[in-house]
């Protein structure tokens, strides 16, 4: 009987090990890969949220494999942060919707990325001051999408 028992609680235990990563893999941020899946579903207006979803954890990864040395993942990662940034622009202005939060998210990674412009090598500091530029004049569209010269349309 006693020796039952002990199989009973030992196949708990390891249908709980068993289970436990699945689970703690269900309140696990999506993978960028998971967005962008997602975002080729979305609706117009769900899109700019996901952008720039995409768009920050493309600037980490662009941080992190920068300073592990590897260049041309960092230089992917960097892409995808202004074309992102460029979907979030564009699915904000056509639906009218999270305009707002694009521009103050767009921000904030044009200033990350001007921070992290002066902890990189010389050589590299080119390709960031072209994506910070980029960022710049995303913002300007979306500043004039929201404040057009002239009054409202």
């Amino acid at each position: 009987m006693e020796h039952f028992r002990f199989l009973r609680i030992a196949t708990a235990a390891a249908m709980v090990m068993l289970l436990a990563p699945s689970s703690l893999r269900a309140h696990q941020e999506p993978t960028i890969e998971e967005m962008k899946i997602r975002l080729a579903n979305a609706a117009v207006q769900d899109r700019p949220p996901l952008c720039i979803r995409i768009s920050e954890r493309q600037l980490a990864a662009y941080d992190r494999l920068y300073v592990a040395g590897d260049s041309e993942g960092a230089k992917a990662a960097l892409e995808d942060v202004v074309a992102f940034a460029e979907q979030a622009r564009d699915s904000a202005i056509q639906s009218r919707k999270h305009e707002k939060q694009c521009e103050i998210a767009i921000r904030k990674s044009a200033r990350k990325l001007a921070d992290i412009k002066h902890t990189v090598a010389h050589d590299d500091q080119a390709p960031v001051q072209d994506a910070i530029n980029r960022l710049e004049r995303i913002r300007d569209d979306l500043l004039l999408a929201m404040f057009p010269k002239g009054g409202k349309k």
